[in-house]
């Protein structure tokens, strides 16, 4: 993870005659997958995943040599439904504050093709359980997260990577975008269940306005 942040970090320096700084939204839709083991001797369980919106503040910065670095405070609504043998549902919804930090990299002019990659880091600042109709199930279902009694691990980090099309308009740039994530972490921290591991797929659309250009 460090190397990734300093690789990064390199492409951030100002590199040959031009250079540009935008700011701007990005909004659009999230989906998220969940697995589960839950035991050490039962095999991978996936139950279905939520869909909810997510929104960004956003800064880019482009370097003459067709490459840059991009940064994102998101809000990002992750979870899962699961349901039993007799259609009986638990629904849990996480919420987090998302920071992916990505390279980015384009073809193109006043239309480009862009492909983004790098980690990021999360804060959980929500979770709810929408949701909760059975428990006690064998192997064990996945927990609780909202309720008085639960601890859930705060801290996300992973990978993320994404592709898409812009068109410059003066100082204004539109963008569309398709991301993918891969977290290392996971909600669990009291050893309810033996391991999960989650993705998450979003949709958006961007508006970035140049502030800052350099020649």
């Amino acid at each position: 993870m460090n190397k990734i942040l300093v690789s990064l970090l390199l492409l951030a320096l100002p590199i040959g005659a031009f250079a540009q700084l935008s700011v701007g939204i990005r909004g659009g839709y999230a989906t998220s997958s969940y697995s589960y083991q839950g035991t050490a001797s039962t095999r991978s369980t996936t139950v279905d995943g939520i869909g909810a919106p997510t929104f960004s503040f956003v800064v880019e910065y482009f370097s003459s040599k067709n490459a840059g670095v991009e940064l994102n405070l998101q809000q990002l609504t992750l979870g899962f439904r699961q349901f039993n043998a007799e259609e009986e549902l638990n629904h849990t919804e996480l919420t987090y504050l998302k920071v992916p930090f990505l390279a980015s990299f384009f073809a193109g002019r006043s239309g480009r093709f862009q492909v983004k990659m790098g980690p990021h880091l999360g804060y959980l600042v929500k979770a709810e359980d929408i949701e909760r109709q059975y428990s006690g199930a064998t192997p064990p279902e996945l927990p609780t997260y909202g309720g008085a009694g639960d601890n859930p691990n705060k801290f996300m980090y992973g990978l993320t990577a994404g592709a898409g099309i812009s068109k410059l308009f003066g100082k204004s740039t539109i963008s569309g975008e398709v991301r993918f994530a891969y977290d290392f972490t996971n909600p669990e921290s009291q050893d309810r269940i033996y391991d999960m591991n989650s993705t998450n797929l979003e949709f958006t659309l961007a508006y970035l306005f140049r502030v800052k250009e350099w020649k």
